[in-house]
């Protein structure tokens, strides 16, 4: 089924504390999970503004089928981002087109897909990769994933994105309240608030696919049609 890609752009809160173990020490915090009543996290804070931020998704590339008549069918997703540098320049990283990285307008690469799990079998899943040395030259990210094969069945592809942040504990966004039919779903925004990475879990799933997202957050941009 043809998907959008773009041709060309114009011009926390912390959770709970866990349980004292035995002895009376704080367990350690393994990771700050997003939540609707908690979306955001600021990274500045948190203490994960150096290095590469990974950001991983991982799904049911295979999940169960039910009825005597029903196949195992394979869901196909792909992780990308709408991104946009403060220099103005604007666009979408993505397996679609072989829009691999991005570069800002002095041509320093700032985020990188690693590549197209097709078949849902490599175990790191896919991963986007952020340079946050270059946070002054980040406006904003929006981490997205796309049902490219397969029924557009977000519940059974119990989708997880998470971030690792170096030197801090990873963000987790689970794709729950799902809604089944659409294929996109912007999952969370990164946003360079004055120099300080904030992270907004979003979880919204939209009727179409890369237009519809650019259409929802304001992005501007011009799409043409495609394949992989």
């Amino acid at each position: 089924m043809p998907i959008d890609y773009t041709k060309r752009p114009n011009t926390p809160p912390a959770p709970p504390p866990s349980a004292a173990p035995p002895g009376g020490a704080p367990a350690a915090q393994t990771k700050v999970v997003l939540t609707k009543a908690a979306p955001t996290v600021s990274l500045t804070k948190h203490g994960g503004t150096g290095g590469v931020l990974r950001v991983n998704l991982n799904w049911n590339a295979r999940p169960q089928a039910h009825g005597f008549f029903h196949k195992n069918v394979a869901l196909d997703l792909d992780l990308g981002c709408l991104y946009e540098f403060a220099d103005g320049t604007k666009g979408v990283v993505q397996a679609l087109g072989n829009t691999f990285t991005a570069r800002d307008g002095s041509g320093r690469e700032i985020i990188r897909l690693d590549g197209d799990d097709r078949s849902g079998s490599v175990e790191g899943g896919e991963n986007l990769s952020v340079d946050l040395a270059a946070l002054p030259a980040i406006r904003r990210i929006l981490v997205f994933a796309l049902i490219y094969e397969g029924a557009a069945n977000w519940a059974a592809a119990q989708g997880v994105v998470t971030m690792y942040p170096v030197g801090a504990a990873p963000v987790e966004v689970v794709l729950d309240e799902t809604r089944d039919g659409a294929r996109i779903c912007a999952i969370a925004m990164l946003e360079n608030q004055g120099g300080e990475l904030v992270v907004r879990r979003e979880v919204n799933y939209l009727d179409g696919a890369q237009r519809a997202l650019d259409q929802a957050y304001g992005w501007g941009m011009n799409w043409t049609r495609g394949r992989k």
